[in-house]
């Protein structure tokens, strides 16, 4: 006898979730001026369940995503740089970025003019240097980086350190600086909404694994990120 095969998930093809944890119901998209490029290594293309950059595009009307390792020749990237010239720039930490944490209207507005473009790398850590590394045409853009005091909510994540944030995380708090001196004027009281639906949706699992509806496996348990692995494994930067 020929036992029948057990049914495939289905998918969201939005959120790229399955669809009993699709978390598009709690996207409410925001528009800003700001446009987003995020720049998604291969591996985090390919996490379903639990990379931010998807969901950070899905959350911001402005932006979209492009993938890849080595940037220099990608179509795309080389045409936003050659008709946004000068006014893009890379979320990228740095001696000489332009610290938004620190920064005030009039500042902000002359560094940024009107409509800039952000570039961000949404990777582990030594993902994002190698595609800096490779990529010869984000070398020489303006960075732009922030301070912030906050844990990161991603609690089942590998991180290096407890301020390591996930990519939309990150992005809030940018929008946030932007917002506060008057160069961006949007709501973001909904941003982190589906990021942190789908942290409840890992907890749960952790805790009622027979209810789970997000297949992570049984064995997972959720730890202080500074045991999740050796100080010299443990580097992230935005995912």
């Amino acid at each position: 006898m020929i036992e029948d095969l057990e049914e495939p998930r289905k998918q969201c093809y939005t959120c790229n979730r399955a669809k009993a944890a699709c978390i598009c119901d709690y996207c409410t998209p925001i528009p800003t001026k700001t446009r987003f490029v995020i720049l998604m290594h291969p591996k985090e293309y390919r996490k379903e369940k639990n990379g931010t950059g998807r969901m950070t595009n899905l959350q911001l009307e402005n932006s979209e995503i492009i993938v890849g390792v080595d940037f220099t020749n990608n179509q795309r990237v080389n045409e936003i740089l050659a008709t946004q010239k000068g006014n893009t720039f890379l979320l990228y930490p740095g001696q000489t970025s332009f610290n938004l944490s620190s920064s005030n209207e009039a500042s902000t507005s002359n560094f940024l003019g009107d409509n800039p473009i952000l570039f961000i790398l949404d990777g582990t850590w030594p993902c994002a240097k190698k595609m800096l590394r490779l990529s010869k045409n984000l070398q020489s853009l303006q960075r732009v980086s922030f301070d912030h005091s906050i844990n990161s909510k991603f609690i089942f994540k590998q991180q290096p350190d407890p301020l390591c944030l996930s990519t939309i995380e990150s992005v809030y708090i940018v929008i946030n600086q932007l917002n506060s001196v008057n160069f961006e004027n949007c709501k973001t009281d909904k941003f982190l909404l589906p990021f942190k639906k789908m942290v409840e949706q890992q907890i749960d699992h952790v805790i009622n694994p027979n209810n789970n509806k997000n297949h992570i496996g049984t064995k997972d348990q959720i730890k202080p990120k500074s045991s999740y692995k050796k100080p010299s494994q443990r580097n992230i930067l935005f995912e």
